[in-house]
C-alpha cells in the first residue's frame, strides 16, 4: 500500500506569540513543531504500512526549517519524505498550496492519502479538501476510524451532534481526528532518529514541479492577538451572601441567567 501523509510544520501555541513590523508573525526564536493533528495521520499511516505493508512518504510544504518537521516524521516512521520549497510561496494561501502539493503528490503513488484535519496554527481546514477535488480523488473529513479492506476504505466521521458511516474507493483522502483508530502517535526511538539521517528526503520547487509563480487568491493583511481578559472579581463575606451577589452579578452583568 502506498501512503502519502500531509505534515504541516507550525508555530507551538504553548509559545509567546511576536509580531514584526508588518503585522506577521516573527518566526525568529519561536519553537516550530509538527501540527498536532498531523501526527496523529501519520501514526495512522505507519500502522497501515506495518498491517499491509508498502511505503508511508511524508510531504510538506515550507523553508528550510520545514526538513525539522520532516526528519520527525521520518524518525517516528515515515520511509521518505519530500519538501516542496520555494520563495515564491512564502505567501501561499491555501489555494497555492493546494496547487503546489496536488502537483508534487501526483508524482507519487497514493492508495491512500492522509492528513490532520485542520492545522492548529490558521485552522482553516481547506487544504485538503481542495487536494482531494485537485486529484479527482473522493475526501472523508474528521475521520474517528475507518478500516481497508480490498479496494474501499468504510470511515466514520465525526459530524455535529453526532457521526457518519461512508464507504468509498481508493485512493482516497482522509483527514484525521485526534484519537483516529485509537491511536496515539509513537515518540522517534534513538535508533528511529539515527535511521532518519539516512532517509531520503527530497526538496522541490515550483520549477522541479512544472509550475510557474503561481497568485495567491487571497491575502492576509495582518494578524492580532486577543483581547486581555479583565481581571476576574472576588466576592467577599459569608457564603450566603457571597452566593446571592454572584447570582446578581451573573444576571446583571454577565447577562447570562
Amino acid at each position: 500500500m502506498n501512503i502519502v501523509v500531509c505534515v504541516k510544520q507550525t508555530f507551538d501555541t504553548e509559545a509567546k506569540i511576536v509580531f514584526d513590523s508588518q503585522g506577521r508573525i516573527d518566526p525568529n526564536g519561536v519553537n516550530l513543531i509538527v501540527n498536532p493533528y498531523d501526527e496523529f495521520a501519520l501514526e495512522e499511516g505507519i500502522r497501515l504500512k506495518e498491517k499491509f505493508g508498502g511505503t508511508v512518504t511524508a510531504v510538506s510544504m515550507g523553508g528550510a526549517r520545514a526538513q525539522e518537521a520532516l526528519r520527525t516524521a521520518l524518525a517516528m516512521g515515515a520511509d521518505k519524505a519530500l519538501l516542496v520549497s520555494d520563495p515564491a510561496l512564502n505567501d501561499a494561501d491555501e489555494w497555492v498550496s493546494t496547487q503546489a502539493l496536488a502537483q508534487a503528490i501526483s508524482k507519487i503513488p497514493h492508495d491512500i492519502i492522509l492528513a490532520g484535519r485542520v492545522a492548529i496554527d490558521d485552522g482553516s481546514s481547506q487544504v485538503c479538501v481542495r487536494l482531494a477535488e485537485e486529484l479527482h480523488l473522493p475526501s472523508v473529513s474528521t475521520v474517528l476510524k475507518f478500516s481497508v479492506e480490498g479496494n474501499k476504505v468504510t470511515a466514520v466521521r465525526e459530524i455535529d451532534g453526532g457521526t457518519e458511516t461512508l464507504e468509498v474507493e481508493l485512493p482516497v483522502v482522509l483527514t484525521a481526528q485526534k484519537g483516529i483508530n485509537g491511536n496515539e502517535p509513537r515518540y522517534p526511538s534513538v535508533a528511529g532518529i539515527m535511521k532518519a539521517k539516512k532517509k531520503e528526503l527530497k526538496t522541490m520547487t515550483l520549477a522541479d514541479l512544472g509550475l510557474s509563480a503561481l497568485e495567491p487568491k487571497m491575502k492576509i493583511s495582518k494578524y492580532d492577538l486577543p483581547a486581555p481578559r479583565q481581571a476576574g472579581k472576588k466576592i467577599p463575606g459569608e457564603p450566603a451572601a457571597a452566593a446571592q451577589e454572584l447570582v446578581r452579578l451573573l444576571h446583571e452583568e454577565a447577562k447570562v441567567l
